[in-house]
């Protein structure tokens, strides 16, 4: 089992991926990366994502020796486009009213390196997440009720907006900014 993983960090801010790490049981701390998320010209999400957690997870080992380290992004994605925080709450309106009645995609990117043994492992996670239709009253009491400036995509399915949300293919967990899943398996092979 995971047992084994010593000296784990994780690499994040967030408190919903601290939130999901826990109920592995397994001890960590937490080291938060200080990186530029802005996305590169022609990036695709998914290799946004991948590259993001690779440097959280570089950057903090760089002031770590001999830890293992679990870093991720995620991001919400629609039309080929990527979702990020919101930048205000006209931003989370317009994010939300673009989500409302479509499918979109949610990408999680899990990165571990282990510094003892000189490895990295990645993995990638993609989920549809389904909104129904909404109204703008909806939207904007959701936005008003929730705090979503610190959600991509505007919102956080563990919350006030499931009830926005009928149905989902893949991993709640990934959708919510920790695929558990695919970090469980990450750390059994590191």
């Amino acid at each position: 089992m995971v047992e084994m993983v010593q000296s784990l960090v994780l690499a994040s801010q967030s408190p919903r991926r601290k939130e999901l790490l826990e109920i592995l049981g397994i001890p960590f701390s937490i080291v938060a990366p200080e990186i530029d998320e802005t996305p590169h010209a022609g990036e695709v999400p998914h290799q946004y994502v991948v590259r993001v957690a690779r440097e959280k997870a570089l950057d903090v080992a760089s002031r770590l020796a001999q830890s293992v380290i679990l870093s991720a992004d995620t991001v919400v994605t629609i039309d080929g486009a990527i979702l990020g925080k919101p930048t205000d709450r006209a931003d989370a309106i317009r994010m939300l009213t673009r989500l409302a009645g479509r499918e979109h995609r949610v990408f999680t990117a899990v990165c571990v390196m282990d510094q003892r043994k000189g490895a990295m492992r990645e993995g990638i996670e993609d989920t549809a997440v389904w909104f129904r239709t909404m109204t703008k009253e909806e939207i904007v009491g959701y936005v008003d009720r929730e705090n979503v400036m610190d959600k991509a995509g505007a919102y956080a399915i563990q919350g006030f907006a499931s009830i926005f949300i009928p149905r989902i293919a893949g991993s709640y967990s990934n959708v919510m900014g920790l695929p558990l899943a695919l970090v469980y398996d990450l750390l059994v092979k590191a």
